[in-house]
């Protein structure tokens, strides 16, 4: 098994260079190395010499496996292929101490060694931000949206390599996927719904609203109900019924409203009331096993003893 890590003085790894082999770890990396229980070492700065022989293999290997340049839809997409090819290296290689056998078949041998690991690490690393009043957080020069309730509020900002989870008091609140241009909003339609009770108007032209992709039951009664002068208001009631009802739900009480030719919001709100509404409970008889055969007489006499301070036996 693996007791010992031998890495560069990247920052993501190192916070300060001492004197010799002296280092202050990232705290997030020292994390990481408890989970998996290995000893973190550093290298020596500007002595390529002591890792020569990882940095030729990174190179090999992107000669092997990404040339032809390739192109990638996500990292996961990349991550994936590149697993692949890994494996497909490790069949093909014979091993650099055992020439008899391949990287993969000496990795098989010694697969039942290496240590057990019942939950991944959450790589992620940490950082602190404020809510704007407008219920957005900046970060890496892209704004990402969060519950309006937390506007204002510091939040923790979980930065994954695709992912952004956004989190208050260790609980997380918000979760994006990271975007990696310049200036973008990325915004979630839910986190702005407490706020149309306020302004329903928003939902005319407000940025949260303008793109929000809604199952089609719920954009058909939105385009019926503009008729009405205070459709937005209407709307405003409907969509809020979401977070307590769920999407597919609302959605479908939509849908029974347009095929009962009646679409408004007191109509949808009805469906949605009697679609998700609790089935009565009905009596249940006991079986017979368990009917008692001397049933208790009741005895309004124990407790006027027991006020008498008499004896209730």
């Amino acid at each position: 098994m693996c007791l010992r890590g031998i890495y560069d003085n990247a920052k993501t790894v190192v916070d300060k260079i001492g004197r010799g082999k002296e280092r202050v770890f990232n705290q997030r990396f020292l994390q990481l190395a408890s989970h998996y229980l290995f000893e973190p070492q550093a290298c020596t700065p500007a002595s390529g010499w002591e890792k020569g022989q990882i940095e030729n293999q990174v190179k090999n290997n992107r000669q092997s496996v990404f040339v032809p340049r390739l192109r990638f839809e996500s990292l996961s997409e990349l991550n994936a292929h590149l697993a692949e090819q890994m494996i497909v290296e490790a069949h093909n290689n014979r091993h650099p101490e055992f020439a008899d056998k391949t990287v993969w078949q000496v990795f098989e041998e010694e697969r039942a060694y290496l240590r057990k690991q019942s939950a991944p690490f959450g790589s992620y690393l940490t950082e602190e931000r404020r809510v704007s009043s407008d219920c957005l957080v900046h970060f890496d020069r892209n704004r990402y949206s969060v519950p309006c309730e937390y506007a204002n509020k510091l939040v923790s900002v979980r930065v994954y390599a695709e992912r952004l989870v956004l989190a208050v008091d260790g609980r997380a609140v918000a979760e994006h996927a990271r975007e990696f241009g310049t200036g973008r909003h990325v915004l979630n339609p839910m986190h702005y719904l407490a706020l149309l009770e306020r302004k329903p108007g928003a939902l005319r032209n407000g940025r949260p609203f303008r793109e929000w992709d809604l199952p089609g039951p719920i954009e058909a009664v939105q385009k019926r109900i503009q008729s009405y002068p205070d459709w937005d208001r209407q709307m405003m009631h409907i969509l809020s019924a979401i977070p307590h009802y769920g999407l597919e739900a609302v959605s479908v009480a939509c849908e029974t409203a347009l095929e009962s030719g009646v679409v408004n919001q007191s109509v949808v709100l009805n469906h949605l009331s009697r679609l998700t509404e609790e089935p009565e409970i009905k009596d249940v008889q006991p079986p017979s096993r368990l009917v008692l055969r001397i049933e208790p007489k009741a005895d309004c006499g124990v407790y006027d003893r027991l006020l008498g301070g008499g004896d209730a036996a």
